[in-house]
């Protein structure tokens, strides 16, 4: 029971974390703008589909996984 108890506070802190990241993304320059982002604009519409940041993002969630598996 001790061991879920642990998992659930750090997905807790993992969850914070994320909010925060998505309240400053607006506030933080490079955060949806970095190269490989897709955006196409057109006269009424805009297509946003952020790949590069996804990938950025998926590497930084992973390494903090590996080093918090590591014993």
């Amino acid at each position: 029971m001790n061991e879920i108890g642990k998992f659930l506070i750090l997905i807790g802190i993992i969850t914070i974390i994320i909010g925060l990241i998505l309240m400053l993304t607006g506030k933080i320059p490079f955060i949806g703008r970095i190269p490989g982002d897709i955006v196409i604009e057109r006269k009424n519409f805009i297509f946003y589909f952020p790949l590069g940041t996804s990938i950025l993002l998926s590497i930084i969630i992973s390494l903090i996984f590996y080093l918090l598996s590591r014993k």
